[in-house]
Formats: C-alpha cells, structure tokens, sequence
C-alpha cells in the first residue's frame, strides 16, 4: 500500500487554483504545493510511508536557485535539479513517464527507470540530464503535443551573466 502525491504550483488567483486542483484531483492523486513537497517527502521518509511522488519540470528555475544548465533543444538553459537532488537524500527511485497520443482522449504511458535506489552513487545532474534528454526526444517526435508556452527559455546562458 502507498500514498501518490501530485506536485503542483499554487495560482495566485483562488479561482483557477481550484480548477486546477479539481482537474488533477479526480485521479485519486493528493495534490501538494512546491513549498508542500520537501516537507512531505521528509514525513513520509521519516515514518516509512511507501510513496509516489509526481514531478513536472517544464519550467525555467529562478536564476537565484540554478545549480545547473543544460543544452535543451540546442539552446543552453538553466534546468530543475531538485528531483534528482531529493531521490538523492531520501534514497528514492527515478523513473521517467513517457506518454504518447493514441486518438483523442486516449493516451499511452510507458516508463523509463532513471535510476533504481542508487541515485546517491550515480554523479550530480547525470539523472536530470537524462530526463531533460528524455523530454526533448518526445517533443522531437511529437512536436505538437508539446505545450511551447511554456517558459523553458526564459533564461538563456549568454544572458545569465
């Protein structure tokens, strides 16, 4: 028996904070904000709850919080490194969700494992390299399910300085 747990970053607007919370609620998933996750993740580790957590990393990261950057579809961008660095502390697994469209309203999931309980041995950023590798081979295959509003290239490294 585990407990899921779907990351998600609060809306300023209560509003479509609730929408948002309704649409990735109705998969029996608890939903935990950004500044919820480290804290759950502790507890969970703590009393030995077995746990799923869902991590989306399709935005640029703060300047101020970039360890690393990587190039993403050839452009060199600051990338989230805090999954990786987590499965690292609480001796976590990391597996990659690939989905693919089927028709509309169907979809396919297959997973890929990053990293099997020995995230602690493998050197920093090699298992976020790997999903960000991950993701652009899906969007490569698939450009236009790829939401491009979003803000991946915000910051660039030549405007990093």
């Amino acid at each position: 028996n585990f407990s899921a747990f779907a990351i998600y970053k609060k809306i300023a607007n209560p509003y479509f904070d609730k929408l948002v919370k309704q649409m990735r609620s109705k998969f029996k998933a608890n939903l935990i904000t950004t500044k919820e996750t480290i804290p759950t993740i502790a507890d969970n580790y703590k009393n030995g709850t077995l746990s799923l957590y869902g991590f989306a990393s399709d935005q640029s990261p703060k300047l101020s919080a970039t360890h690393h950057w990587q190039k993403f579809m050839g452009i060199e961008v600051p990338v989230h490194t805090g999954g990786e660095m987590l499965a690292k502390k609480y001796d976590m697994n990391v597996i990659f969700l690939k989905t693919k469209k089927v028709k509309r309203g169907y979809y396919e999931a297959s997973f890929e494992v990053l990293c099997d309980g020995n995230a602690k041995d493998i050197p920093n950023y090699e298992i976020t390299d790997q999903f960000l590798k991950l993701v652009e081979e899906q969007i490569l295959e698939t450009p236009e399910y790829y939401l491009w509003t979003h803000k991946r290239w915000k910051h660039k490294k030549e405007n990093a300085q």
